[in-house]
């Protein structure tokens, strides 16, 4: 290919990427949806590190680059160019690609399932731009119990950082591995830090001693916890609940099974309580509910149905 043509595809690719951000932002805002990536300094202040390590060349999806160390002003949520002031740099790197120059892997922070740029962000713009679906990179990954997956928004990080302090003085992460308890709005760990501490109390009364913190979050956790998230699973209350998490119900459904306990002095374990919480405020639940008190009032006032 000459010259002439490598520059001139670069410059329209460069265009057309423009064109895109542009677009893209203007679509978000109408969305409502961020098209900022994410700082990687925002992550990493957020979520409890335990530990950093070398790992080495990677392939790398694209898709699962979705933040930067640096330059996290300069492209947006697909790394497309946010600025005219970036068409020297970004041009060069496409013109190398077009012309089957061998550039050298990025460097790439892994936290999760996720990367942040930490060198190579014009790489990762011309790279998506022209259709790659992976990218060589250099990576160092940052160890956290937290789960962060591609789907990560900045909105998100508070509750990540509130889950990642959740674990951090619990430990149960390192107690119980395959934990995964998220919520959809904050607040609830400190709920369920309430959870374990009443239950240490209990439980230390039950057996007459001293709960240890490690045993009182494990039993806690096995005993209190995870018999109404399999009830959850069992009855698959989630689709009642759009957009709600089993840690969601679970608050909700403990705190109904205590105050059914309170009332009626019987406590209706984890399947009662979660049966009773979904008829009575689950949506087709409440309107059951609700049309059956409606219907009853009518016949009491001799209206026929």
């Amino acid at each position: 290919m000459s010259s002439t043509w490598i520059t001139n595809a670069s410059r329209n690719h460069f265009n057309d990427a423009r064109r895109k951000a542009f677009l893209t932002e203007l679509l978000n805002i109408l969305r409502r949806r961020p098209s900022s990536i994410i700082s990687f300094e925002d992550v990493r202040t957020r979520i409890n590190v335990r530990g950093q390590r070398w790992i080495g060349h990677q392939t790398v999806p694209l898709a699962n680059i979705i933040g930067s160390e640096g330059r996290y002003g300069d492209f947006d949520r697909q790394f497309l160019p946010r600025s005219d002031a970036l068409r020297d740099r970004w041009t060069s790197i496409d013109r190398a690609m077009l012309d089957s120059v061998s550039l050298p892997p990025i460097e790439l922070y892994k936290i999760g399932e996720i990367y942040f740029v930490r060198d190579g962000n014009h790489r990762v713009s011309v790279a998506r731009q022209i259709g790659q679906v992976d990218i060589d990179a250099y990576v160092t990954e940052l160890v956290v119990d937290v789960p962060l997956t591609p789907t990560l928004v900045t909105h998100d990080l508070l509750l990540k950082e509130e889950y990642s302090d959740f674990l951090e003085w619990t430990a149960l992460h390192d107690l119980r591995p395959d934990e995964r308890i998220e919520f959809s709005e904050l607040g609830g760990y400190l709920d369920l830090v309430r959870h374990i501490n009443a239950h240490r109390y209990y439980l230390g009364q039950e057996l007459g001693r001293d709960i240890p913190r490690d045993e009182a979050v494990a039993h806690w956790y096995d005993e209190v916890y995870l018999p109404i998230v399999r009830v959850i699973r069992e009855q698959n209350v989630l689709r009642l609940f759009p957009g709600r998490t089993e840690a969601d119900l679970y608050r909700w459904i403990i705190e109904h099974r205590w105050y059914t306990h309170g009332r009626t002095g019987s406590d209706p374990g984890p399947a009662g309580a979660t049966s009773s919480y979904v008829q009575q405020f689950s949506p087709r639940g409440f309107r059951t509910t609700v049309g059956g008190a409606l219907r009853s009032a009518l016949q009491r006032l001799g209206v026929q149905l």
